[in-house]
């Protein structure tokens, strides 16, 4: 085997960074837990200092700002010893609800990353692993990282651009939010949409129990499944990432336009994605390939159907599912750099 020298050293950046990365998703989860991303956007401050304000230990604060300062997550001033975050970081890094919240995705990634010994397993056997089998910081993670995108675009962009559901949403329409997970998405709706019922359904109890403790006017939760969730016929029904995640995507999709009245609309969000594998050799299809790897196809492989469509799936397998249930009009409707919004109708 002959080895280009330069390549190699050029892969064995790639891999310190990488290296780095991984190690520094434990330091931004204990960031957020911590409030040193909120005591520090308060103002610079020397590691003392920052302990100070959050009641932590001096040395290791002091260790922490260290990496994060190596990887550009916080600013350090040689001149002063004092470290800070600049507007972008803070925005990024401190406000749950804002359209970016970092901290999210890296909770939900070591959240996953937990369960390794029976990915290995899967990889193996060939059998999948249930959703409700994860570390708890899957589902609290999973909440915290796509919220952001949701208050960003539900509301304000992806349902005006459905055809006349607004209208009906806000003269009093019914909803079933469908794999709604601990409920974001059906408590972002509901507060917009005040003259409206809402059904969230999704298949972990877990889950649902949380989405219950939201306490929202005209909002119920139930453990279903996609396949068999009730209490149609609905104005709107909504799936939130969670279609790449079905063992029986078409027998959903098939479900889901039987509880649809004949001029209601199904949102379909999914993750951004390119027609081909080749489309997809980028920093968000790199993000997503292996969550999917870790998560989504390991769940739909534990389902009764034995079908994954995984995390990139793209626009054309998911029209065909909804053409082959029966749908007759299918079209994207809106995209962030990690979303696509889909509009199908019967």
């Amino acid at each position: 085997m002959t080895v280009d020298e330069q390549k190699l050293m050029e892969f064995v950046h790639r891999f310190v960074g990488d290296l780095g990365a991984t190690m520094a998703a434990g330091g931004i989860v204990v960031g957020d837990r911590l409030g040193l991303y909120k005591a520090l956007a308060g103002g610079p401050a020397l590691p003392q200092e920052l302990a100070e304000r959050t009641g932590t230990a001096p040395r290791y604060v002091e260790e922490w700002l260290r990496g994060q300062a190596a990887g550009g997550y916080v600013e350090y001033d040689p001149q002063t010893g004092q470290y800070s975050l600049t507007p972008e970081q803070a925005f990024a890094l401190t406000d749950p609800d804002g359209p970016i919240f970092a901290p999210g995705a890296f909770q939900l990634a070591l959240g996953a990353l937990k369960a390794e010994p029976r990915i290995v397993t899967a990889f193996k056997t060939g059998e999948g692993v249930g959703w409700h089998e994860h570390d708890e910081d899957v589902f609290s993670g999973c909440e915290r990282f796509f919220r952001p995108a949701y208050s960003a675009n539900l509301v304000a962009a992806w349902i005006p651009a459905l055809d006349g559901a607004e209208e009906k949403l806000r003269g009093g329409a019914r909803v079933a939010d469908v794999g709604c997970g601990h409920g974001a998405s059906t408590e972002l709706m509901a507060k917009a949409y005040p003259a409206s019922s809402f059904t969230g359904s999704d298949l972990h109890a877990g889950s649902i129990e949380h989405a219950r403790k939201r306490s929202l006017a005209g909002v119920t939760f139930e453990v279903a499944g996609a396949q068999s969730f009730g209490g149609g016929p609905y104005d709107l029904v909504t799936t939130f990432d969670a279609l790449h995640d079905m063992g029986d995507p078409l027998g959903a999709a098939r479900h889901v336009r039987s509880q649809l009245k004949p001029d209601g609309s199904w949102l379909i969000v999914e993750p951004a994605a390119g027609a081909t594998v080749a489309d997809n050799l980028n920093p968000v299809g790199r993000a997503y390939y292996s969550f999917s790897a870790f998560l989504c196809v390991p769940s739909a492989l534990s389902q009764e159907g034995g079908y994954s469509l995984g995390a990139q799936a793209g626009e054309e397998p998911i029209r065909r599912l909804v053409t082959d249930a029966g749908f007759t009009r299918f079209r994207r409707v809106g995209e962030t750099p990690f979303n696509i919004a889909y509009e199908a109708r019967p």
